[in-house]
């Protein structure tokens, strides 16, 4: 057990939504526990809201609320903002970390666009900057890629990093319900916001695949860099088709490392079922990890929830409050490598498309042609009765450049033989 000091370490919580409210009964409830582990006592200072009139949950005191956000963190060792958002997040952290004082957030839209703007920060104060609980929740994640995997070299990140997308994927694929009946029933479990924008459109997805890659690749990439693509467009039928090919569908954040650069997208993609992400079930969050000597790793766990993240706040502070009590420091930014991140284009990646066609000879022929011209083989191809004079062919390629795919789709819909295009989808992990 560590030997503890007399001074306490003083933390700031900034926001008292959901996250915040749990992160403050934690520390309340296991104050005995927290300073045995961190070696000196650990005291809440105060916990800023905008309003502190507002009913709260009861297990938050309410002579700690205050609105006065400057005199809190000037008060304060520790600042765990949980607010989100831009601002006054990204003030309120460049002001504690200016002030000297340790920050732990997790606040994942602020990484992901201002990301390099906090890390310098906290270099140039030499203070520590901690932020587990920014992506996959309860997950250890952030830890084990910044440290663990320091000495590794990691090559491909696939992460299922939201819990709504996931649910709603797997409604559509084990239940057969449409996507609209879907979504409208995680609004009413609580697994999607009234506006759930964020989610099925894969911009949570992508912060989070922004800071997994700047960490795992020594690499600053930001949301700007990560190609998106959000799941509204998949269908029944998509679900139905991949089921019958031996897939699953999942929203993945995809991260590659090459010689040439890296390439950060999100997107759906068929996953086979022989994948672990492929049993990757309700809300739940899964990152699976390939490195040049660790080999494959995989991390699963609940991705969201107010409990869960507060679980891996209250990790970073513990791990913070010890550097306070016993002295050192916390890992630095590693951005060393000179990589440029690439766009999607320069990504090869192999391809699903369903087609309704005209059901007469030479059809198969003609699409395999305009393949051939982007460079493209066909791996498989399986064709079922569609509507009278139609069928539906279901086309597998090989792995093929991502910048052939939009020339390749409106060539196929240009042919008088194809009747449209139904779906284009990813496939990834095999």
């Amino acid at each position: 057990m560590p030997q503890q000091t007399a001074d306490p370490v003083k933390i700031a919580i900034l926001g008292c939504g959901t996250v915040g409210t749990q992160v403050i009964r934690l520390l309340t409830e296991q104050a005995e526990d927290m300073a045995a582990r961190v070696g000196a006592p650990v005291q809440i200072s105060g916990v800023y809201v905008r309003d502190t009139s507002v009913e709260r949950d009861p297990v938050v005191p309410r002579d700690l609320l205050t609105s006065d956000l400057a005199a809190l963190i000037a008060s304060s060792d520790i600042v765990v903002e949980l607010m989100g958002g831009i601002e006054p997040a990204r003030t309120a952290i460049m002001d504690a970390l200016g002030a000297g004082k340790a920050v732990v957030t997790a606040n994942k839209a602020l990484l992901a666009q201002k990301g390099a703007e906090l890390y310098e920060a906290a270099d140039a104060a030499n203070t520590d900057l901690y932020f587990e609980a920014a992506v996959a929740g309860a997950i250890p994640l952030v830890r084990p890629v910044r440290e663990s995997l320091a000495g590794d070299r990691v090559q491909r990140i696939l992460g299922i990093v939201n819990g709504t997308t996931n649910y709603v994927l797997d409604e559509m694929t084990t239940k057969g319900l449409p996507y609209d009946e879907v979504v409208a029933e995680a609004q009413r479990l609580g697994y999607a916001e009234a506006d759930p924008t964020a989610d099925v459109e894969g911009h949570d997805a992508a912060a989070k695949a922004a800071i997994l890659a700047s960490l795992a690749f020594h690499q600053r990439v930001s949301l700007d860099d990560v190609f998106c693509e959000g799941i509204s467009s998949v269908t029944a039928a998509d679900v139905a088709a991949a089921t019958e090919s031996g897939h699953v569908i999942k929203l993945l954040a995809i991260a590659e490392s090459a010689d040439d650069g890296v390439t950060v997208r999100v997107h759906p993609a068929l996953v086979p079922l022989t994948h672990p992400l492929a049993g990757v079930r309700g809300a739940f969050n899964a990152v699976f990890i390939e490195a040049e000597s660790a080999g494959e790793l995989m991390f699963y766990g609940q991705g969201a929830g107010g409990a869960p993240t507060a679980s891996a706040v209250m990790g970073d502070v513990v791990s913070v409050a010890r550097h306070i009590a016993g002295g050192g420091k916390g890992p630095r930014e590693s951005n060393y490598a000179d990589l440029p991140v690439l766009p999607i284009s320069a990504a090869l990646t192999r391809f699903q498309l369903r087609l309704n066609v005209a059901d007469r000879p030479g059809v198969l022929a003609a699409v395999s042609a305009i393949l051939a011209g982007k460079g493209i083989s066909i791996e498989t191809v399986r064709q079922s009765a569609g509507a009278e004079g139609t069928a539906e062919l279901v086309i597998s390629t090989h792995r093929a450049p991502e910048k052939d795919l939009d020339q390749m789709v409106s060539d196929l819909r240009a042919n008088d033989a194809v009747n449209a295009v139904l779906s284009v989808l990813r496939i990834e992990g095999e």
